[in-house]
Formats: structure tokens, sequence, C-alpha cells
């Protein structure tokens, strides 16, 4: 159940009414729900129903510290795409050994420094690379753990943007390939072979794309210790999809359906897991929007009605350099006043003040009525939201504030004009 949700017509978090939180701290304003983080870290683990295994948190949706705290403390690892991301893995409560590397271009600094902290792993995507990280393990006297990441060559369906097992992406090594570079790799003085990792794509919602997945893994790894390739480890990557259509329901909101089956993490995984447990193999997998995307909000204030052409535009203080990703990924973000008040439907375009045709939060979107100085809320922002941000137009970056129960804390600072 959300803890977001309508109380006397007001929306609240936890138990603190959003609309106190715009008038204190401004808007627009990224507002995260602490239960609602820490619930859906519990609906991950339980997905398991006891099978062992990491839960590596991919560190790039939501980088907050405060944040990465919260996550570190339920005891999960992290996935760092950057010696930044790796940086902050390390001081927001991350254990080492609980560390993944993930990227195709790893420059060498982030290799020593993750090395220098000897993490779990590095995911490795090219022949050059390993040769790269082998030299400097051997520099440094160490060895240095990888897993070959293995593209299988599966359309995970969604944008093109967050495809990322097709044979055309950047992403791996083709599955066809992976016998011949971990045999190569293994007689390397410097190099743990551990196994392999895949990763499809992102807001992936079919459990029978994870299940075809996870037989391709299966077939590789069957076809590597044929081959006299040792798999100890099994990556299994991320992408599992969250619910951004309808996520509140209120009988004065338009209904929005959702996407397909509002399915949890559970039974996106459950076809999966048995493949996956039968390797044998020490289990991992990466989520980072799963864990972060239900838990944020961002708070946005209508500063103009725009009548144009037949058109109504609502002009928000919020803007594509805010929140990129309906700009971005053409996404979609259900949109909520923060009052209700029995307002007659229309339908609008939410646009932002950037100089850009992109810049906006929802095209011919039906809400209620809004008028200048309401305030509304762009939900399941938690993920892919300030992390992506820009000064773009010379915007300074939102604030970011935490809510646990009956108390908030200001956990990023607005950003001035001095600051730019």
């Amino acid at each position: 159940m959300s803890v977001f949700a309508y109380q006397d017509r007001q929306l609240w978090v936890e138990s603190v009414p959003l609309h106190l939180l715009a008038e204190e701290y401004g808007t627009p304003l990224y507002v995260y729900s602490r239960r609602t983080i820490i619930d859906d870290i519990h609906r991950i683990e339980n997905a398991f129903g006891g099978i062992p295994h990491l839960t590596c948190y991919a560190v790039k949706a939501n980088a907050n510290r405060a944040l990465l705290r919260i996550i570190s403390a339920e005891g999960l690892g992290a996935d760092a795409g950057s010696k930044g991301e790796l940086y902050l893995a390390l001081t927001t409560g991350f254990a080492p050994n609980k560390i993944t590397c993930s990227g195709v271009g790893k420059r060498d600094d982030e290799i020593a420094f993750a090395l220098e902290h000897r993490i779990l792993a590095f995911d490795v995507e090219s022949t050059e690379e390993i040769e790269v990280i082998n030299q400097i393990a051997r520099g440094m006297g160490v060895k240095a753990p990888i897993l070959l990441r293995v593209n299988l060559d599966i359309y995970a369906g969604g944008h093109a943007y967050v495809s990322t097992s097709m044979h055309y992406d950047k992403f791996g090594m083709p599955h066809t390939h992976a016998l011949e570079v971990l045999r190569w790799a293994s007689g390397l003085s410097n190099i743990e072979v551990r196994g392999i990792h895949s990763h499809i794509g992102s807001q992936i919602l079919s459990p029978a794309t994870f299940l075809k997945a996870a037989e391709a893994v299966a077939d590789i790894v069957k076809k590597l210790r044929k081959g006299g390739v040792s798999v100890h480890d099994l990556d299994f990557g991320g992408g599992y999809g969250v619910q951004y259509h309808g996520f509140i329901n209120n009988p004065e909101l338009p209904y929005e359906a959702p996407e397909g089956p509002a399915l949890s993490m559970a039974e996106l995984l459950r076809p999966a897991l048995p493949v996956l447990r039968s390797l044998g193999c020490t289990l991992s997998i990466q989520p980072g929007r799963c864990i972060v995307a239900h838990g944020g909000v961002l708070l946005t204030r209508v500063l103009y009605r725009k009548e144009s052409a037949g058109k109504t535009f609502l002009i928000v203080d919020g803007a594509m350099n805010d929140l990129i990703r309906p700009s971005l990924y053409d996404a979609h973000h259900q949109i909520v006043p923060l009052h209700l008040n029995n307002a007659p439907q229309e339908i609008v375009d939410v646009v932002g003040p950037v100089c850009e045709s992109g810049d906006f939060f929802a095209h011919d979107r039906t809400l209620p009525r809004l008028q200048r100085g309401d305030g509304i809320a762009v939900l399941c922002a938690g993920a892919y939201g300030y992390v992506m941000s820009s000064n773009y137009n010379a915007r300074p970056r939102a604030a970011e504030v935490l809510v646990s129960g009956h108390t908030h804390t200001l956990i990023r600072p607005r950003e001035t004009i001095e600051d730019l």
C-alpha cells in the first residue's frame, strides 16, 4: 500500500501533508518516503524465498547520501558505475566486498580505486578492458575478480534508450564469444574469473522476459563449464519494472489504466528463480528503480495557465532540468494535485519554463482544473530524477527532503544562483 495518499482531500506522504513541505522548502522539490524505500527493499528480499543471494543497489538510480545510508543499513550491496558512485557507496556504509563496478568505459584511476578497496567484482565488457585491468592489478600486486557481461541478444521491450542486450547495443560481449574470452582471461596472471553478468534492459514488466534471460544465461553457464571454465558467480542484473500509471487512485482523479498487470518483484522473478538456482552459483542482482522510484515525488507549482490554438498549457516551475525522463524517454509519470476541490477535469499539457519544446512533464493529460499557485506532485520520481538533473538554462537544482513518519529533514539544500 502506498504511503502517498489523500487525507481530508490533501495529498500526504506518511504523516506529513505535502503542501506543507512545498511551503516550507519551496518548489520544485524532491520528497522521499523512508518507509516506502525500506518496504520495497523488503519486498525484493522476500521475493527470493530464502534463496541465498546478494542484492546490489544500482547507485545510479538515486545517489543521495541519506538514501544510500538507508539502503546500506538494510544490508544490501551496491553497484557503482563510476569512481564517484563507488566513493559514495564506500562512504555511506556499503561493505567493499558487497560492491560491484559496472560500465563500458572504466578509467584507469577508477579501476585502481576499486582494486585498492577490494571490491567484490568488476563487470567487464571487452577484452581490452580485461587486459587493462590485468595490467593495473599486476602493478598493484593484486588479483582482480571479474564477471564477463554477456550480451544475450534479447529484446526486453520499452524505449530504445534503455535497451542493453541486443546485439547492436554497446553493452557486453556477444554470448557466443563467452567461452573463448573467459578461457583466455583465465590465463592472465592477475585476473580471477568469477563468472558472468547479464542485464537486458530497464523497466521490464514481463516475467516471461526474465525467464527467457535466465534460460539463456543457464545455457551459457553450462557451455562454459563444459568447456573447462569455472563459473562461481552469476549476476542477473536489474531492470525490474515499477508501476508509473495509476499509482494513486481517487474518485476525483482521472482514471489511469496501468501498463499491464501490477506485478510485484516476486512475480517478475518467480519463473526465473528455479532456473538460476539450479546452476549452483552465488547469485546477485542489481536493482535500482524498484527500490527508490515509488518512494519519491517531485513537487512543483503552477506559474501560469495559457490558452493557445485550442490547447491549454499549465506552465509550472519545475522543468526538464529537474526531471528529464519525460523529455528523454517520453516517460509517463502520473501527475496529481496537492489539494482536491471537485474541480472539473480538462486536457492540458504540463510544461516547464525552459527554452525547449521538449521541456514537458505531460502532453494531452487529463487533470482536474488547476490555477496559478496550485501545487502538483509528479509521482514515482524517486529514480532517475534528481540524479539526472542539470543546471540547464542556469537553473539552480531542486532541494531534496526525506520524510520519516511525522518528521522531515532537508537532505540536500536547494542550489542558489551563487552556486552556478
